[in-house]
């Protein structure tokens, strides 16, 4: 519903802020980020891959060898068969995952993408839903003489001041993990040389759980985003006896609060994807 007034602009442009970030969140979570961007951030993550592969291959031998100092009494238990099946298979998996590591990490993502896109087909999930301010609120704005509007403006300049910001920082921690599965992924073949020694494999243990939560909190991102546009489709429920700004404060007051919880749950992604599934 279109409106002269700049009390209404003012809250639907918050408004209408905050339902683009929200939609654009929709858009990263399906992302690739082989695509991120046009893929030139991309193609930097696999130089500096590519770069660390030589030093990760490197590591790979002193971990290898501190691991048999450390877990082999003599030499001569070295040269058990078992001993040295072990040791061989070892050290070639943990070359194994230097070389093709990557490629079993974006296997990985791809998976949870698929399972992203499979949340949002089951549910006939197209688009956000986006929050709207009623059209019966713009006509009780619109109806406000000057003097009682000045309260207004002030309710409204600070909810929407607040809306933005809130919109802002939402977004902000999706793009933040994507820049963190560019940060694993330049980084792996650092710490999937570890694996080659049983004293420093914790290591390499903690950075794939770490990566695997990382890709999963895509998915509670989702699930989040998808509650709360089922939630905003609903308006809050708005007692049209009372004073137009007690009206309007109860709205902004419900909508901020209702946001508050959405960019709780996105900020502890990491944390509830932690807990859930014991990483």
């Amino acid at each position: 519903m279109e409106s002269d007034s700049w009390i209404v602009h003012n809250l639907q442009n918050a408004l209408n802020t905050w339902n683009e970030k929200l939609a654009e969140i929709m858009g990263l979570l399906t992302l690739s980020p082989t695509e991120f961007k046009g893929g030139g951030i991309w193609d930097a993550i696999m130089m500096i891959h590519g770069a660390l592969q030589a030093i990760g291959l490197a590591l790979l031998v002193l971990f290898f060898v501190v691991g048999v100092v450390k877990t082999c009494g003599s030499f001569a238990e070295v040269k058990k068969p078992e001993m040295a099946v072990k040791l061989f298979v070892r050290f070639a998996l943990a070359k194994a995952a230097i070389i093709y590591g990557l490629e079993l990490m974006l296997a990985f993502l791809d998976i949870v993408q698929g399972m992203i896109s499979t949340i949002l087909t089951t549910v006939g999930f197209t688009g956000t839903g986006n929050t709207v301010l009623p059209a019966e609120m713009i006509t009780a704005i619109e109806g406000v003489d000057f003097l009682n509007a000045i309260p207004l403006w002030a309710v409204t300049l600070l909810g929407g001041l607040f809306i933005t910001i809130l919109a802002f920082i939402m977004i902000l921690s999706v793009y933040g993990r994507f820049f963190r599965i560019f940060l694993y992924s330049a980084i792996a073949p650092i710490p999937l040389a570890t694996f080659a020694g049983e004293p420093s494999q914790s290591v390499g243990k903690s950075f794939i759980k770490s990566y695997a939560a990382v890709c999963l909190e895509g998915a509670i991102i989702v699930l989040a985003c998808i509650i709360f546009s089922l939630f905003a489709s609903t308006p809050p429920v708005i007692d049209s006896a009372a004073p137009v700004v007690t009206q309007v404060w109860a709205y902004v007051g419900e909508i901020i609060f209702s946001m508050l919880i959405l960019v709780g749950t996105v900020r502890m992604a990491d944390r509830v994807v932690r807990e859930m599934m014991g990483l």
